[in-house]
């Protein structure tokens, strides 16, 4: 028997994940296919299907270590891979900032739903809208929803379409780096997307150039807390589509150029037993603390370490043995 899941069953709708970060690797895959094609395979007990899943993900996800570093990119604080959390339109950081008002109305909206009378200033927002009629029935809500989902399809007059390509263009200008990535295609089309639900929310036949301006704003906003690079300050869409920005590229191949110059230096470890991992590691940033290495300053991170001993690897200049977290470092073709 197949049973459906929660993508197929809101089919036509929204499906809201909490804990995005801890899922397996099998659910991801799934979630690959439905973000990108809008249906789920299966092929399970000689069935052979494949099931619509034309749904959006609202999803929600809790840092690595429970709190966010500011320091990290997003892909490093949330450890999800770059190739899905590329396919949100819209990423937000909803950051546990130290403020007197909102953590007071927190306190009041959390106290209120264990208490049978409304209090402080929940009990006057709630009076003051009912006093305005400033609220909307869910029974309303729900059907003007409907409505709109099934008669309301907005198309983009010809007029708009120079804007949204202009937008796109500016987007793409953001960044003072011409090295760094900015904008790529999926902006220019969670840029339609958005304009035509804005349209959609206000049952208009015709996408206006107001719902263009906002999807803009929205996008814009998006990006300039999720796809900062915390190194820079510059929007850096490298970090989300690949989780390595422009600047730890760089990093990247100048840790590479420097690993291949010191083997001489550790001749004697190189032609025995190899390299130890934090051997090296040590040595690299003793080498920039005296200023002799050339075009860096900076401590080198442990995260662009381990990715230039990958990229030796992959390369085929490099074998890694021993523990992942500490391995051994030996060039190839010495013995």
């Amino acid at each position: 028997m197949l049973e459906s899941g929660a993508l197929v069953l809101s089919d036509r709708g929204i499906c809201c994940i909490d804990e995005f970060d801890k899922m397996g690797d099998d659910t991801r895959v799934i979630l690959h296919e439905a973000m990108e094609q809008q249906t789920v395979s299966v092929a399970k007990a000689g069935i052979i299907c494949t099931l619509n899943a034309r749904t959006a993900i609202l999803a929600a996800a809790n840092p690595v270590h429970s709190k966010y570093d500011q320091k990290l990119s997003v892909v490093d604080n949330i450890r999800l891979p770059p190739t899905l959390l590329s396919r949100f339109d819209l990423i937000y950081l909803i950051l546990d900032k130290q403020s007197e008002i909102s953590d007071r109305r927190l306190a009041n909206h959390i106290v209120s739903l264990y208490s049978t009378e409304k209090v402080g200033e929940e009990k006057e927002a709630r009076n003051n809208l009912i006093a305005t009629k400033d609220h909307i029935d869910k029974n309303f809500l729900a059907k003007y929803i409907s409505y709109a989902r099934k008669h309301v399809n907005p198309i983009i007059p010809e007029s708009l379409t120079m804007m949204l390509i202009n937008e796109y263009q500016k987007m793409r200008c953001m960044g003072n780096n011409k090295k760094t990535i900015t904008a790529t295609p999926r902006q220019l089309d969670s840029m339609i997307r958005l304009a035509e639900a804005l349209a959609r929310m206000s049952l208009k036949t015709d996408v206006t150039a107001a719902n263009v301006e906002e999807s803009v704003r929205l996008i814009k906003d998006a990006l300039q807390q999720s796809a900062t690079d915390p190194k820079t300050g510059e929007i850096d869409m490298g970090i989300i589509n690949s989780g390595v920005s422009a600047t730890s590229t760089e990093q990247v191949k100048r840790v590479c150029d420097f690993i291949r110059k010191v083997k001489t230096d550790f001749s004697s470890q190189v032609s025995l037993n190899g390299i130890k991992y934090h051997n090296l590691f040590d040595y690299l940033n003793d080498k920039i603390n005296k200023g002799e290495l050339e075009g860096q300053t900076e401590q080198v991170t442990e995260t662009d370490f381990r990715r230039a001993l990958m990229q030796l690897e992959e390369d085929g200049e490099v074998n890694l043995i021993g523990h992942k977290k500490a391995p051994t470092l030996r060039f190839i073709g010495d013995h």
